[in-house]
């Protein structure tokens, strides 16, 4: 599957620029996943030029903070699996993803 396809990157607003935003008015754009655990990238910002998002990161401990779609793409789990993306997100907040537990 591909992880960000150009549709879907047209969605995303710079990197950095809803900074100044509350979590409620952040619209979380692409849910990302890990099959084989629990980690999940939730991405509200995207830069084309670097390749890096910004967003809630759920894995060991929850953190906001950029991470790379050439990261994502290389994870390789058993069996060949790779990190997938949630083609049935929806709409939703960043307080909402932040405020999920698992």
């Amino acid at each position: 599957m591909k992880l960000l396809t150009k549709e879907l990157e047209q969605n995303f607003p710079a990197l950095y620029s809803t900074e100044e935003k509350k979590p409620e008015e952040v619209k979380v754009i692409a849910k990302f996943f890990c099959p084989w655990s629990s980690w999940t990238w939730y991405a509200t910002e995207y830069d084309p030029q670097t390749q890096i998002f910004f967003g809630f990161v759920r894995g060991h401990f929850d953190e906001l903070g950029p991470f790379s779609l050439d990261e994502l793409e290389s994870i390789k789990g058993p069996l060949g699996w790779t990190i997938e993306r949630d083609l049935y997100l929806g709409e939703q907040t960043l307080a909402e993803v932040m405020e999920k537990r698992l």
